[in-house]
């Protein structure tokens, strides 16, 4: 698929681009609030937070059931294992759920070596797993009621949260920071 592809499934998807992380989106056939994303190269120290915001675009389009085609993964850190992580919590806060499908086994091995395995839920059959997920998902929350938010400090990167709205100052690096009500962050110079 196309960069056009995924922008028409989650608008301004592709807005953003690593050399390292491939990530196209599909679809799933009989489940509209799953999607199928495909990871393709790597998850490391340098792409794990292009990956998060790719990803929080996706849980904030509206999609709660999501699962990661990793066939073609071929390297995540640590890091990468935390931004997996994240997204997890994200998902549950929303009412959602994901699914690893198709895990190579040294990646696989990261996720155990680190003790992720019992966190996670893997598969092989991409199929399945979307009619799993949507005979067990959740509703999901009306459209706008996105608090709290997790998000990144676009000065330093830190993880922060927010119950609501407004403007605030990011604990690690000082900066202020606005959250609209849609849940957009940007940094605020006023």
């Amino acid at each position: 698929m196309s960069q056009n592809r995924n922008n028409q499934i989650v608008e301004g998807f592709d807005d953003e681009k690593d050399d390292g992380l491939a990530i196209r989106l599909e679809l799933c056939e009989d489940a509209p609030s799953c999607l199928l994303i495909h990871l393709g190269g790597r998850i490391d120290n340098y792409n794990s937070l292009y990956f998060q915001r790719s990803i929080d675009k996706i849980i904030f389009a509206g999609y709660r059931s999501l699962i990661f085609q990793c066939a073609s993964l071929n390297y995540v850190s640590s890091t990468g294992i935390g931004a997996f992580t994240y997204i997890l919590k994200n998902l549950k806060l929303k009412g959602g759920q994901m699914l690893l499908s198709h895990v190579q086994s040294r990646v696989y091995d990261v996720f155990e070596l680190l003790g992720f395995t019992s966190f996670f839920a893997f598969t092989e059959d991409d199929d399945a797993a979307a009619r799993e997920l949507s005979q067990s998902a959740m509703p999901a929350p009306a459209q706008g009621n996105i608090f709290p938010l997790y998000f990144q400090c676009p000065r330093c990167s830190a993880r922060l949260r927010t119950s609501k709205a407004g403007k605030f100052m990011c604990s690690s690096c000082k900066g202020r920071i606005v959250v609209d009500e849609g849940g957009t962050v940007k940094a605020w110079a006023g």
